[in-house]
């Protein structure tokens, strides 16, 4: 599993229902609605404020509370509620926890799929960093309630004849709680008619290692896209199932996440309509994740050298580690808050330098003004820095792939990127 960004909001919204269509071309294409920067920065900063409050009133100085807010955030949690989250840190110290950190409250791009037969409809996160496809069953502790966003959408292997039982356990520690489930197997559908049978996935039985965002959150489930080597239960991937089954033309996946509107996932190769000019390829680094080489991350007089970076549908922004992080941010004007994430004054945005990726020889950049998440007044600055032990040093999240189609070429164990017309 993939070290997850911190939380940067407690709500997750869908503005719609999610479509899928299929041309004669072959491709299966998946619409991904997109949550509004103004949802993200309202929850931000709500987030930051009760953190604030609550640290406080129990007297700490401010080291102490911007260290205890983040412990509040990285829990992922038991407890039902952020004060909850707070105070259990508090009574702690806001020690520190050698865990892997997921966490999904940040994700902007939802979509549909289908399970069984009858087929029941879940809303998705579609996660190039992770491989496993996890929805909640029924009866699932800490899984959402009715009253908050209509509540989750619930699988029910008893109104399926295409279920089949596994039950080996399915277990993910998500900071200090655990998601819980056990396996099962059954028929997947995309794009409405698109059907992969015997699928392995997790029925999750208790969701509360993914904390108050997942409760607040519309989304239901996970989708992992990666390679079978994160794949929990030696499960196969939904994607792999799929090639293997004949249900796509290609072995490659595509997204387009244009910016200020909804995205696409394309399925079973790319969408030419999507992009103009030739497509430039990069060889994967290691094909366990979408891990590519990093010849050089530059912005102003910064830059971080030789480094590694992880492409991922299932991260909003961009993460490197702390110290570049920080080296970047003070360059732009940005100030840490308590959460770890960086806000910088709206009127400085024209003045942000661009933000570049050089990548198998070519400059990607990131413009500046594309480098913060605006609403109103308010701007928070859409890097983070995340120190990551093992693995890639640098995520390049929703923010990067929305300024280029992306391409996933599973059989060729590369990733291809062009410019989205």
């Amino acid at each position: 599993m993939l070290f997850r960004s911190l939380a940067i909001a407690s709500a997750l919204s869908l503005a719609s229902t999610t479509q899928a269509s299929e041309n004669n071309d072959g491709l299966i294409r998946m619409k991904l609605t997109k949550r509004s920067d103004h949802e993200m920065v309202a929850a931000h900063l709500k987030r930051e404020n009760d953190a604030l409050k609550i640290a406080m009133a129990n007297g700490n100085n401010n080291n102490e509370v911007v260290d205890i807010a983040k412990k509040a955030v990285l829990r992922g949690s038991q407890q039902s509620t952020f004060q909850e989250q707070v105070e259990v840190a508090l009574e702690e110290g806001g020690k520190s926890e050698n865990i892997n950190i997921k966490d999904y409250s940040n994700a902007q791009y939802y979509g549909t799929i289908q399970i069984g037969t009858p087929s029941q409809e879940f809303t998705v996160i579609f996660d190039t960093g992770s491989s496993n496809l996890w929805v909640p069953k029924v009866g699932c502790k800490n899984c959402g309630y009715w009253f908050i966003n209509g509540g989750k959408s619930k699988y029910d292997d008893a109104k399926s004849s295409t279920f089949q039982k596994d039950g080996s356990d399915f277990h993910i520690q998500y900071g200090s709680g655990d998601v819980q489930g056990f396996f099962a197997v059954d028929k997947i559908t995309l794009a409405e008619d698109i059907e992969v049978t015997n699928q392995k996935f997790a029925e999750v039985g208790d969701a509360g290692g993914l904390g108050v965002g997942y409760v607040m959150g519309q989304f239901d489930g996970i989708l992992g896209l990666g390679f079978e080597g994160l794949a929990l239960g030696g499960a196969t991937t939904v994607f792999k199932n799929a090639i293997d089954q004949g249900a796509v033309a290609q072995q490659m996946f595509a997204f387009d996440l244009g910016d200020n509107k909804d995205g696409e996932l394309t399925l079973g190769g790319y969408d030419e309509s999507k992009f103009t000019g030739p497509i430039t390829w990069t060889p994967l680094s290691e094909p366990k994740y979408w891990q590519i080489d990093l010849e050089d991350v530059s912005v102003g007089s910064f830059s971080a050298g030789k480094t590694s970076g992880i492409v991922d549908s299932g991260t909003s922004l961009i993460t490197g580690p702390s110290k570049d992080i920080m080296q970047i941010a003070s360059s732009a004007g940005a100030t840490a808050n308590l959460l770890g994430q960086y806000t910088i004054d709206c009127a400085k945005v024209s003045s942000i330098p661009d933000l570049e990726f050089k990548i198998n020889g070519k400059s990607w950049p990131v413009p500046g003004k594309d480098l913060v998440i605006q609403s109103g007044g308010t701007c928070l600055f859409a890097l983070m820095g995340m120190d990551i032990p093992q693995g890639p040093q640098w995520i390049l999240g929703d923010v990067f792939m929305r300024q280029y189609y992306t391409i996933f070429d599973y059989g060729g164990a590369r990733v291809g990127f062009a410019t989205p017309k």
